[in-house]
């Protein structure tokens, strides 16, 4: 099969497109035939500093298309039939194995490159407003970097959940694209001082929860736009830039500080967390929630999609198509 591997950590161009030997699905595990991959921010971190765990190494892990085989002890699912798949490494290939308890059938009717931007996006916003940051009708959010992947879900289920919805993004464009999927009030984080512009918007009170995939002196910004006993969801440190956040005033507030890895759910929280993305995929099929899909690179241009996540240009989804 085709896949796009690397051999050491670095730059987009460390990726090479290259013939390597078909997985075979083991007990417990499916061959999947890949048909979109979702590329995450996740998967641009692992090229760059991530140990290397085989040489050539295959990154990626967020994929749809179709079962292609079924290991041994495999039940519940069949060859031929569509699903979403989270995998540890590995997607961005013409084949993945993955593990039968991180795949999840779709309607046989929904696009792959729809249901590859279902997973990881929208259970990880899912977590942050709800199983974590507990937010009820009425209350507000902050939601850094909303054009974002797990930010543009956030602003659907946040907005559909009764909340008013504040997002930042670094250009004005992508905050009226925004406004078209539920965001409330627009923040240019690049030209506007964002805690001040929140403390406007609420009347100096703060807003109740935020999601923040960016940390460092972002994450400080979250925590001073904290209302009393507000609620932060810390799921990243996008913004890399290097500045160890002070939280005392978390404290001060009785607010609360959580982190999300909604990997770390899928293992120890298994039951429920199939669940939520079961019915987020339903949500999705009924056109509740919208999928957006920025750009798509074949398989053979990895580099390519690494290098445009890489300079923030996206809004939404950037997909790899074998």
């Amino acid at each position: 099969m085709k896949a796009a591997v690397y051999y050491q950590n670095g730059g987009p161009d460390v990726l090479r497109y290259e013939d390597v030997p078909d997985p075979v699905a083991g007990a417990g595990e499916v061959l999947l035939r890949v048909e979109a991959v979702g590329v995450q921010g996740g998967d641009v971190l692992f090229r760059q500093f991530a140990p290397v765990r085989s040489a050539p190494h295959i990154v990626g892990y967020q994929a749809a298309g179709t079962i292609a085989a079924l290991g041994e002890g495999v039940t519940g699912l069949r060859e031929g039939q569509r699903v979403v798949a989270f995998m540890a490494a590995g997607s961005h290939a013409e084949l993945a194995v993955v593990k039968d308890f991180n795949v999840y059938p779709v309607p046989d009717g929904m696009d792959p490159r729809i249901a590859a931007g279902i997973l990881v996006e929208f259970a990880t916003a899912d977590e942050c407003l709800f199983e974590v940051g507990k937010l009820r009708a009425g209350e507000t959010v902050l939601v850094q970097a909303a054009a974002s992947g797990v930010g543009l879900a956030a602003v659907q289920l946040a907005k559909a959940a009764g909340a008013t919805v504040i997002g930042t993004a670094s250009s004005d464009e992508k905050l009226a694209r925004l406004a078209e999927h539920g965001l409330d009030h627009a923040i240019n984080y690049r030209d506007t001082d964002v805690v001040a512009r929140v403390k406007e918007i609420t009347g100096g009170r703060g807003v109740d929860v935020v999601i923040d995939p960016v940390g460092g002196r972002t994450l400080e910004g979250s925590i001073e736009a904290l209302a009393y006993r507000g609620r932060i969801t810390w799921i990243g440190e996008a913004g890399r830039d290097g500045h160890t956040p002070q939280i005392r005033p978390l404290m001060v507030k009785n607010a609360s500080l959580h982190g999300v890895y909604l990997a770390g759910g899928m293992q120890h929280d298994r039951a429920r967390i199939r669940t939520v993305i079961e019915k987020l995929i339903a949500r999705v099929a009924a056109g509740e929630l919208t999928v957006v899909i920025d750009r798509e690179f074949p398989l053979a241009d990895a580099a390519g999609a690494h290098h445009y996540i890489e300079s923030r240009a996206a809004f939404g989804r950037v997909l790899l198509i074998p």
